[in-house]
């Protein structure tokens, strides 16, 4: 028996004697390797805020890509000025391990423009990355993976709230621009919004809202446009439905119209549009709507590589005689900024005015709290 334990215990001493050496030598290509990525994450956010904040280049104007510290800057017009700056004021960073400047017009090699007011190309691309129009930051009907815990007040009524949302929108064909990042883009999108009394024994769900839509949008620089046609339809839930205090089950449907503009400025963006209801249900709903808002996406990280990001969203029914429903939400960034890239956020929100959510359409609420989105 002894033996048998004293083998054993040599077994278990050689596996971890092999494990301990191979963790010795995988250790640091491990390390170099995510070394590798940080460093290169950090001198693409370094020498963009060089070019934009120091050189005054318009985001729109270049693009920067870094593998293993080698860089390269491509420009889309040539300019002997501008190069020479950005090679004198570059050359000397830290851990840059080549530069290479280059020159391509971004009409270079693509079909000539077919609509010379809109700016757009024959050059196109099937299901492409991303939209032409940001997503809303501080929209609570914005088409996102999220989930938040509120505080909710309406009506004396007061309980804690779980809020989730899926849903994305997808690219499916987009129409080049003559600039980087300019084009005319169809897409489709759907969601699901459910909200969760949290103080009731089972968690009851209280209404989900359905909704699906087909944007079209368009960017050109700095200004950007949303049209779209959606639908939405909106139910209580089982739980709630069987509860003493139901409320009486409206049948909310509608489709609508919508279009919004935007103009971004330096980290900072205004939107503003409207929406018409052009099938509904109550047949006696107002089809009038107005939307605005404002927005600030922080470039340099605050807290674990975080960018600052913050929005003001208001919307106006004729419904409720355009009274003003205003959405705050602000919080930290982190991941790729850019829309169809991945990216993650902490948001503290507040809201006030008449539910954003179905079936309670009609009652003033308030509510504040924490929430996560995610992104792609």
């Amino acid at each position: 028996m002894l033996m048998r334990i004293t083998s054993c215990l040599n077994n278990v001493a050689g596996r971890l004697c092999a494990a301990s050496l191979c963790l010795m030598f995988l250790f640091p290509l491990l390390t170099a390797e995510a070394a590798d990525r940080a460093s290169d994450e950090f001198l693409t956010g370094y020498i963009s805020s060089i070019l934009e904040r120091d050189l005054q280049w318009e985001r729109s104007s270049y693009i920067l890509k870094i593998v293993n510290g080698v860089a390269t800057l491509t420009l889309f017009k040539d300019d002997p000025l501008r190069r020479e700056a950005a090679d004198k004021q570059l050359r000397t960073i830290d851990g840059l391990q080549e530069l290479s400047i280059v020159v391509k017009p971004t009409d270079a090699g693509k079909p000539a423009v077919v609509n010379s007011f809109m700016g757009i190309t024959g050059e196109a691309e099937a299901f492409p990355t991303g939209d032409l129009f940001r997503p809303l930051i501080a929209d609570p009907k914005q088409p996102q993976f999220f989930v938040s815990i509120s505080s909710f007040r309406s009506s004396g009524v007061r309980y804690t709230m779980a809020s989730v949302g899926f849903g994305e929108t997808f690219g499916l064909y987009r129409f080049f621009g003559t600039r980087e990042g300019d084009g005319l883009q169809l897409g489709v999108e759907g969601a699901l919004f459910a909200q969760f009394n949290l103080d009731a024994s089972s968690y009851d769900l209280i209404n989900a809202d359905y909704t699906i839509g087909i944007p079209v949008t368009y960017r050109h620089g700095d200004n950007s446009f949303r049209f779209r046609m959606y639908h939405q339809s909106s139910h209580l839930g089982d739980e709630f439905l069987q509860s003493e205090n139901s409320p009486e089950r409206v049948n909310l449907s509608y489709e609508a119209i919508e279009l919004i503009y935007s103009h971004e400025w330096r980290g900072w963006r205004v939107y503003g549009g409207g929406e018409y209801l052009i099938h509904k249900e109550p047949a006696d709903l107002k089809p009038m709507g107005a939307h605005w808002g404002i927005e600030y996406r922080g470039s340099k990280p605050l807290v674990w590589k975080g960018r600052l990001i913050g929005g003001v969203d208001m919307k106006s029914f004729e419904e409720h005689n355009w009274s003003i429903d205003t959405s705050v939400k602000a919080g930290l960034e982190f991941g790729h900024p850019n829309p169809g890239q991945r990216r993650l956020r902490l948001m503290a929100e507040w809201y006030k005015g008449f539910n954003p959510y179905g079936q309670f359409y009609n009652n003033s609420v308030e509510y504040y709290g924490l929430g996560v989105s995610l992104g792609f």
